[in-house]
């Protein structure tokens, strides 16, 4: 589908069914209406590259989206009524966390760095860093009965949206009646986190021909998305493109990329879900869009600046028998960064900053 602009689109007009009388018409309300979910007019994800998300079980509707934007802001689904999913996901920092890790209620903290929330439409493997959650409305009801995080239970919260003064009538628009269930509410949070999208950064608007990269910037593009080449230094890259590639910057897998050792190694990563020893310390590879936005760094929140994110790459991979293989051969001599490359890949990560999801009223609190 070309040419979409993020807007409401709707799919029916109003009925106009008789009543007792003929010149008595009853005006019936129209079915929900569909809402695009991203704009590739003038800027898209490099002409087309991303696949067309697939929304045939939880179409994303007006009227769904808006009430999934009021339960990611409603503090009533902690268990002291003092957090909401936007606690740990804030706009202002690309919908995630700048603490290392996020408080819950009671001051208790997560396990791990909040993931960004933004293009979760094109996300087909799984939720979390270490992808427990299969669909993103099954991630969506966890944080609320984590008790390191929200601390209720689902019973609980259902109780009280139902004695709320707004939400029964909001889940008669999204739903066609004011039954809450735990299903619904996670089906509406999924429509409205699925609607947040970040495609309209300098590197989507260069791709377009509306923005020209800087020299810094043009050379940390090539270091990017050039390989490691040991064999030849002057032309050898960051090899970032690997693990960090396509249009949405990840590769939809889960990689041990060398923060550990294997004796150090105290988060099991995606073995806890697979029970497989080979995914000891693989965690899922996040966009780096809006990576400026959202520091720190890693699933643990270790890095605190992207020098120190390049720095860990260019001379600080530890091996163990899982560390991802590209990574590991870029251990022979390291990927030979000079100060003056860093500074150039970083201002290239800089331009993947969208300036638009920060401040998208679309997405901001109600």
């Amino acid at each position: 589908m070309r040419n979409r602009i993020l807007a409401v689109l709707s799919l029916s007009i109003p009925l106009f069914i008789s009543h007792c009388k003929e010149d008595d018409p009853i005006i019936v309300e129209p079915e929900p209406e569909v809402v695009a979910v991203y704009d590739d007019t003038p800027y898209n994800f490099e002409y087309g590259s991303f696949v067309e998300p697939d929304f045939c079980d939880n179409p994303l509707t007006e009227q769904g989206v808006a009430l999934g934007r009021l339960l990611f802001y409603e503090n009533l689904l902690s268990k002291d009524n003092s957090i909401a999913c936007a606690s740990c996901h804030v706009q202002a920092n690309g919908f995630s966390d700048t603490n290392t890790l996020s408080f819950g209620v009671d001051g208790s903290l997560g396990r791990r760095q909040a993931m960004s929330i933004f293009n979760l439409a094109w996300h087909d493997n799984e939720f979390f860093w270490d992808g427990r959650a299969h669909l993103l409305r099954d991630q969506a009801l966890m944080p609320i009965q984590d008790a390191l995080e929200m601390k209720e239970t689902l019973d609980g919260v259902i109780s009280k949206l139902e004695i709320s003064g707004i939400y029964p009538n909001q889940f008669i628009r999204a739903f066609g009646d004011d039954t809450i269930t735990a299903e619904r509410i996670s089906l509406a949070l999924e429509q409205f986190m699925k609607s947040i999208v970040s495609n309209q950064s300098n590197y989507d608007k260069s791709l377009a021909g509306s923005y020209t990269l800087t020299a810094s910037e043009e050379r940390g593009k090539t270091l990017f998305f050039s390989e490691y080449n040991p064999a030849f230094p002057d032309i050898s890259g960051a090899d970032c493109a690997h693990c960090h590639g396509g249009s949405n910057f990840d590769n939809k897998l889960y990689f041990n990329n060398g923060l550990d050792k294997e004796s150090d190694q105290t988060d099991l990563g995606r073995e806890a879900v697979t029970n497989d020893p080979k995914d000891r310390a693989k965690f899922k590879v996040p966009s780096l869009r809006n990576v400026a936005l959202t520091p720190p760094y890693m699933h643990d929140g270790r890095f605190s600046t992207l020098l120190e994110v390049v720095n860990h790459y260019d001379h600080g991979i530890q091996k163990s028998p899982t560390l991802n293989g590209a990574l590991d051969y870029s251990t022979q001599t390291g990927l030979m960064l000079s100060e003056q490359d860093k500074q150039d890949l970083i201002a290239f990560l800089n331009t993947l900053t969208d300036p638009n999801l920060a401040t998208d009223a679309r997405y901001s609190k109600p």
